[in-house]
């Protein structure tokens, strides 16, 4: 266990639905602006360990730390979509804000929570796609915000491609390989069936045995929808959904993502974007040039515009960071980390 994880954290736990929650982390003083933290797949509340240090970083400022649960957490992420998550997110946005009126909101991700950040960001707004196999979601109009930080972004799409070639908890590259290609196989098997076309009212399950195979976590459900989306086999020439992060992308994609913070509005005039990569991120294969995908990222997210959005100050690589900063050895990281983010929020008041 990480030395970071606390007994335990004060704080005050928010209804911001009939069945979905927000925890605020309480200080000793007044915060009244907001930095609400959602976390990858499998977080739940404040399960990413270095929120606890993050929290007590934020102690002594005017930002309060909120974690939130959205349908898709814990177990339940292989049959969530970004859609379902960012409208979750901005119903917290909401009840945030009339909690605290006078205050400022800034959006964190980790991870897959990074994919909810930039989705939320550069979609239309409110969503405009209907999902016959969640007909019972109602999109909602998102809220602009005074900040978004995007931390550990990487693409699941090369974090499989890499256990395929490397091997994964004592699994053979082989062996996963057999099970990647027997899931993308049912998968793709189920989107062109002619039930599918006809109905697509309701997921279609892979085998936990194969999921288990491949290195997903043993017990937790996966459609072959969230799969595909994940895994987006078309890509690069036509990613799904998640393919937001991978360093194979052409610009063209970029411009659809990142190129449409700016002209989407939902970060407020001044408001910048700060992405936090890890150097050491376990996830990301050694092929990946860093520094050269923050710097076409940056390029898409500016235009080459006078006035730039992207936060280089605070901004780019943590050097020796793991994925989640949560090896007994990210001390270091984690306090670069903290005062990376800290800086940030202090700009953004």
């Amino acid at each position: 266990m990480s030395k970071f994880w606390p007994k335990g954290s004060p704080g005050i736990l928010h209804h911001y639905t009939e069945t979905l929650v927000t925890f605020e982390y309480t200080a000793p003083r007044s915060q009244p602006h907001s930095l609400l933290f959602i976390g990858g797949l499998g977080d739940g509340l404040s399960t990413t360990s270095y929120l606890a240090e993050l929290a007590k970083g934020l102690q002594s400022t005017q930002w309060a730390l909120f974690t939130l649960i959205t349908t898709s957490s814990y177990q339940s992420w292989g049959l969530g979509h970004l859609d379902r998550d960012t409208d979750e997110i901005a119903r917290c946005i909401n009840y945030i804000r009339a909690y605290k009126p006078a205050g400022r909101i800034v959006l964190m991700g980790h991870s897959t929570g990074s994919q909810c950040v930039l989705h939320y960001l550069s979609r239309p707004n409110p969503h405009t796609t209907r999902h016959a196999f969640d007909a019972g979601l109602e999109h909602v109009t998102r809220p602009a915000l005074d900040g978004a930080i995007m931390q550990a972004p990487v693409s699941d799409r090369e974090a499989v491609s890499l256990i395929r070639r490397m091997g994964f908890c004592g699994r053979s590259p082989a062996s996963i390989q057999a099970a990647y290609e027997e899931a993308l196989a049912s998968s793709l098997a189920a989107e062109r069936s002619p039930k599918a076309e006809e109905e697509k009212k309701t997921d279609t399950l892979l085998s936990l045995d194969v999921l288990n195979r491949i290195g997903y976590p043993a017990g937790t459900p996966l459609s072959t929808r969230r799969f595909l989306s994940l895994v987006s086999p078309e890509s690069p020439a036509a990613p799904r959904e998640d393919d937001l992060f991978s360093s194979d992308l052409p610009d063209s994609q970029l411009e659809a993502t990142f190129g449409k913070i700016r002209t989407n509005g939902l970060l407020r005039d001044a408001a910048k974007l700060l992405v936090l990569y890890s150097g050491a991120d376990q996830s990301v294969p050694a092929w990946v040039d860093k520094e050269a995908l923050l710097a076409r990222w940056r390029r898409a997210t500016d235009h080459d515009g006078a006035v730039s959005i992207w936060d280089a100050e605070n901004g780019g690589i943590i050097p020796n960071a793991s994925h989640a900063l949560s090896n007994d050895d990210q001390a270091g990281p984690l306090a670069d980390l903290v005062r990376r983010v800290t800086s940030y929020l202090s700009c953004s008041e």
